[in-house]
């Protein structure tokens, strides 16, 4: 059998103490529950006057009422005598009850110790259990914190350097729309060269800048094009080491939710005998450390790309601007210098022109003399040869081959040949007015070449290329 009292209780406050059964707060036993009681012996010539008889297998003590003439109890032995003599004597009675005073005065100090101690155990236990219930709840919460603060901290900073990323795409998506406008006037001033006419369509120096221009900026929008695509695919990682950061929060605020929170008013208190012995982890201490560390790291490194992608980023951006910014520049230039070109040959057409039109007004000018002169000549020559023809119809002794005859005749070859000379002459100034127009004609038209040329160079593409804000629209 168990103990069932501590052994320092006195003996008679210990029989309080006693039970049917030691622990019955524990499942029911067999065995536990047999116990010998031993029947007191009663003499056989008592039992018909035994009213307080126990029959045989009976476990419950019956009731004992006092005999009205004795005020003893109504026990067959005790009847027997108790007619006889007395008992007790006087000096047992007050020895009895000094020994009830005693017996009452040590089990009260002993029950005002017990209650002392009692309310002392209360205390020292609450204190325990609620010391320690702080102490597993700053356990519970203190690492888990901690390291929930510190990959908040990193997800923060993963937001910050997403938010720097988009930042960073955008502005390559933009720089990438600006210099389509650029390559838009580039290819604009193209076609509107290629509308000059005559031996001004020619391959010149502007038109090669302009080539090279398109190509640059061509080449330019390719290398950013991709920067964007491993903007995009950083942004990509970025979200996903976010998403693990995140669910790692949420894990680490459920943990902290289970049972962090609970104490001892809160719903659902249940008692599970034997949990404590139940090993439910899925990885270690160390192994949940290195876990969260490993997240961290990871994320860390993907900031530490990120930043570094950025920064080429940066200096891409940086150098496509000065490239694009100087092959502006020498477009322009080139255009500049074929615009100073175009109006200094313009200025030389027209000085000949006007050269040339002065010497056809010469040219017309010294034409009419010759033919008034060939018309003059064309007289004498009439008169030369009527006065020839008149000496024919002399008389024959006056038909003579004199000195006058021979004169005429030579006047007449004279004059022949002079308006021979004369006419060939005025077919040579002919012949140079024809040529004289003809060259103003091509001076004409290849002046109004070059003025549409110019306008083209300096009005059209110059204007389109005055108007472009280059300078704020390539940033860097």
């Amino acid at each position: 059998m168990e103990q069932i009292a501590d052994p320092s209780i006195p003996t008679k406050i210990g029989e309080f103490y006693k039970t049917p059964r030691p622990h019955p707060w524990r499942p029911t036993i067999g065995y536990e529950l047999v116990e010998a009681t031993p029947l007191p012996a009663l003499p056989l010539t008592n039992l018909l006057v035994d009213a307080c008889r126990t029959p045989c297998g009976m476990t419950t003590a019956p009731l004992k009422f006092p005999n009205l003439i004795t005020g003893f109890d109504r026990n067959p032995s005790h009847a027997a005598r108790a007619a006889l003599y007395t008992r007790y004597t006087t000096y047992d009675w007050m020895q009895n009850q000094i020994r009830l005073y005693n017996e009452a005065n040590d089990n009260r100090k002993y029950s005002e110790t017990l209650r002392t101690d009692a309310v002392r155990l209360m205390k020292e236990t609450d204190e325990k259990v609620q010391e320690g219930q702080l102490e597993s709840g700053r356990k519970l919460g203190e690492k888990i914190t901690f390291w929930r603060n510190e990959v908040a901290l990193e997800l923060e900073k993963l937001i910050t350097e997403s938010n720097k990323m988009q930042e960073c795409r955008r502005g390559l998506q933009t720089a990438i729309q600006n210099f389509e406008g650029q390559l838009h006037i580039a290819q604009e001033c193209l076609y509107h060269r290629e509308s000059r006419k005559g031996i001004d369509l020619v391959h010149d120096e502007v038109e090669y800048a302009l080539l090279k221009e398109i190509e640059t900026i061509k080449n330019c929008q390719k290398k950013l094009e991709q920067f964007i695509d491993k903007c995009v695919a950083q942004l990509t990682n970025n979200r996903a080491i976010q998403h693990q950061l995140q669910v790692n929060i949420q894990d680490k605020e459920t943990a902290l939710g289970v049972c962090h929170q609970l104490n001892n008013f809160s719903r659902g208190l249940q008692c599970y005998a034997g949990v404590e012995k139940y090993y439910c982890s899925v990885i270690g201490a160390e192994s949940w450390v290195e876990a969260s560390n490993a997240a961290i790291r990871k994320s860390q490194a993907e900031r530490a790309k990120s930043c570094r992608l950025r920064d080429d980023v940066g200096s891409a951006v940086k150098t496509v601007g000065c490239e694009v910014l100087e092959i502006w520049d020498d477009t322009t230039k080139a255009l500049e210098r074929r615009v100073v070109e175009m109006l200094d040959a313009k200025g030389k057409l027209q000085i000949h022109l006007r050269k040339i039109q002065q010497e056809i007004f010469g040219i017309e000018k010294s034409m009419e003399p010759i033919r008034k002169t060939i018309a003059g000549k064309s007289s004498a020559l009439k008169v030369a040869r009527t006065r020839l023809e008149a000496r024919t119809h002399r008389p024959e002794a006056e038909s003579c081959n004199d000195h006058a005859q021979l004169r005429m005749s030579e006047e007449v070859k004279d004059i022949n040949k002079i308006a021979r000379d004369t006419s060939m002459k005025l077919q040579r100034f002919e012949a140079q007015h024809q040529q004289l127009l003809h060259t103003r004609s091509n001076l004409e038209s290849d002046l109004k070449s070059k003025i549409d040329a110019l306008f083209i160079d300096r009005e059209k593409c110059m204007g389109l290329r005055r108007s472009y804000p280059i300078s704020s629209n390539v940033k860097f």
